[in-house]
C-alpha cells in the first residue's frame, strides 16, 4: 500500500473513531436523565468496555484516535488542508494541535481501559485540569484563557456548520440533502456545548474556584437548569449524535492529503508553530 494510502487510512479510521465516541456520548446523555451517569468521551468509553467484546472495540477505538492524532498533527504542523501562514491560519492549526493534544489522552486512555479490563474512575477531567492550571501561578487569569479560548472555539465550531466552510474539505455528493443538513445541525450542537464548556472554566478563573469547571457532561447538566430546559438538553444531546454522524461522514468523503517529506521540512523551517 502506497505510503499516502497508508496515512489516509489513518485519518478516516480516527474520524470513525471519533464518530463512534460521540455516538456513545449522545446515547449517555439522552439515557442519563433516565439511568443518571455521566456524559462525556471518557465514560463512554467506560460504557463500551462493559459491552460484548468491550475490550477489543475500546481497543480499536484507541488504535483509531491514535491515527486521528496523527492526522491532526499534520494538519497543525504540516499543513496539509493548505491553511497558510497568515494570523488567522495560525489560529486555526494551533486549534487543531490544541485538539491533537486532548485526543492524544483519550486515545491512551482508551487503550490502557482496553488492556486493564477495569472501568476508568469518572474523576479528574476538566475539574482536575482547573485545579492543576489554578496551582500555577497566575492560575485564575490562565483558567479565565483557556475558557475565552474555548467559547472561541465554539463559536467558530459552530459558524463552520452554519456558513457550511465544511463543504470544501468534503467530497459529499449532495451538499444540500439530508447528510449536509445533519453535518451543520452537529457542528452547531458540537460548538454550543463547546461554548458552555468554556463558560464553566471562565467562571472557576473568576471565582478562583477549580469545582466550578466543568466538561462535556457538566455543559449540558446546565442546559437542564434553563427555561424549556429539558427539550433544550434533547436537542443538544441529539445534535451531538449528529456530530458522531458527521466524523463518520467525514470519513468516508473527506479529502485527506498525507504530509509530504518537503512539508515537514517546510513547516519546520518556518519555527512560527
Amino acid at each position: 500500500m502506497p505510503q499516502g494510502s497508508k496515512f489516509e487510512l489513518l485519518a478516516r479510521s480516527g474520524y470513525v473513531a471519533r464518530g463512534i465516541v460521540f455516538l456513545l456520548v449522545a446515547g449517555l446523555a439522552l439515557l442519563s436523565g433516565v439511568a443518571g451517569g455521566k456524559a462525556d468521551t471518557k465514560s463512554a468509553v467506560s460504557e463500551l468496555l462493559q459491552q460484548p467484546f468491550g475490550r477489543i472495540w475500546v481497543g480499536l477505538i484507541g488504535l483509531g484516535l491514535l491515527g486521528f492524532v496523527a492526522w491532526r498533527l499534520a494538519q497543525s504542523l504540516a499543513d496539509s488542508d493548505g491553511h497558510g501562514r497568515d494570523k488567522k491560519a495560525i489560529a486555526i492549526r494551533l486549534a487543531l494541535l490544541g485538539s491533537a493534544v486532548t485526543y492524544i489522552f483519550l486515545a491512551f486512555f482508551a487503550l490502557n481501559q482496553a488492556f486493564s479490563g477495569i472501568r476508568g474512575s469518572e474523576g479528574g477531567g476538566e475539574k482536575g485540569v482547573a485545579q492543576w492550571v489554578m496551582s500555577q501561578p497566575f492560575g485564575p487569569y490562565i483558567a479565565m484563557a483557556i475558557g475565552f479560548g474555548l467559547i472561541v472555539g465554539g463559536v467558530v465550531t459552530s459558524a463552520k456548520g452554519l456558513t457550511r466552510k465544511f463543504e470544501r474539505y468534503l467530497h459529499l455528493p449532495d451538499t444540500k440533502g439530508i447528510l449536509g443538513m445533519v453535518c451543520v445541525y452537529g457542528l452547531v450542537a458540537r460548538g454550543f456545548v463547546f461554548a458552555i464548556t468554556g463558560v464553566l472554566f471562565a467562571y472557576a478563573g473568576f471565582t478562583v474556584d477549580a469545582e466550578q469547571a466543568g466538561g462535556m457532561s457538566d455543559a449540558l447538566l446546565s442546559l437542564r437548569q434553563l427555561p424549556f430546559g429539558a427539550a433544550i438538553y434533547i436537542v443538544v444531546a441529539a445534535g451531538l449524535a449528529a456530530f458522531g454522524i458527521y466524523n463518520l461522514v467525514e470519513a468516508r468523503y473527506r479529502i485527506v492529503r498525507g504530509p509530504s517529506v518537503s512539508d515537514v521540512k517546510h513547516s519546520l523551517s518556518e519555527k512560527r508553530i
